[in-house]
């Protein structure tokens, strides 16, 4: 019998929110071939917990599979092995190291049983500037015109992978992109990026911002709530000055638009008062059906 997938929901913000990822929690005997046939079957981001590499100093190892292709980092599936490690009974304490292939990834639970919320690391994201020429076929694959854009900086932002920061005009822009999907691979090859998330400041003072992810080759047109693509974000608002340099909470809401309201939680790690590295976590739960 193969391992069994238990399908985590995480972050959800509402009725049918969330991204769901189905994880394994007894991965080892799982091949390449295995772990990505799994995530075809289920069409999301999948999780595989394994046993921690010797002298690494973690608990656990994590591999993460779209239906195309491994990913060196997944947020969202992160938070789901976390959480349901948690759930089994899995878990010594509230505190665990993983390892990732994009590096050691810390996780810490909090609150009472039955409602626990998980949140990981990230490191220092690093931003730059889209070249200018980059940017016709960049409106064109999302059908945008130089209007529809908020006057701010378009970025190339990441912590774990390269996400590209399209800041537009408002919520309503942002809900009504209707990007050329067969054309999203080769733009964001051109960008050196794995995806493109355009997002709208919802609420400034509250630090409340709106975004979608469109995937450079994940398999599925588009992410209902995307962790690593949220950490990045955070970095270009904070280049930008829309953000606090303190560890303030930033609230990143995802999903709407492809009716599955998510909301990821960030706050910045703080040292000799600057940003250097975040956490960002949320709700996780068991969903017994397959989503639509």
């Amino acid at each position: 019998m193969p391992p069994k997938a238990h399908l985590v929901n995480v972050f959800a913000a509402g009725p049918g929110g969330g991204n769901p990822a189905p994880i394994v929690v007894d991965a080892d005997p799982m091949s390449d071939r295995d772990m990505q046939a799994l995530a075809r079957s289920y069409g999301h981001e999948s999780g595989f917990v394994r046993s921690a590499p010797p002298d690494s100093r973690c608990d656990y190892a994590l591999r993460f599979w779209v239906p195309n292709h491994e990913m060196p980092m997944c947020g969202h599936a992160t938070v789901a092995a976390v959480w349901l490690l948690d759930q089994l009974g899995e878990l010594a304490g509230d505190h665990l190291t993983v390892s990732t292939r994009s590096g050691p990834v810390h996780a810490r639970l909090s609150g009472p049983v039955g409602d626990r919320t998980v949140e990981i690391t990230q490191p220092r994201g690093e931003v730059e500037p889209v070249d200018d020429d980059a940017m016709p076929a960049l409106l064109d694959v999302l059908g945008m015109t130089p209007a529809d854009l908020a006057p701010l900086p378009v970025q190339n932002a990441r912590t774990s992978r390269v996400k590209t920061l399209i800041p537009v005009a408002d919520v309503a822009v942002l809900d009504g992109l209707r990007p050329d999907f067969g054309r999203v691979e080769r733009v964001c090859g051109l960008l050196a990026s794995t995806g493109l998330y355009p997002y709208a400041v919802s609420d400034a003072d509250h630090q409340v911002f709106d975004a979608r992810q469109f995937p450079r080759a994940s398999g599925y047109p588009e992410d209902a709530a995307t962790g690593i693509a949220a950490a990045a974000l955070s970095f270009g608002l904070l280049a930008n000055g829309l953000v606090d340099n303190t560890d303030r909470r930033i609230r990143v809401r995802q999903g709407r638009a492809m009716g599955r309201p998510s909301e990821i939680a960030v706050r910045f790690v703080m040292r000799d008062g600057q940003a250097d590295g975040l956490w960002l976590g949320g709700s996780a739960e068991l969903q017994t059906t397959q989503p639509r």
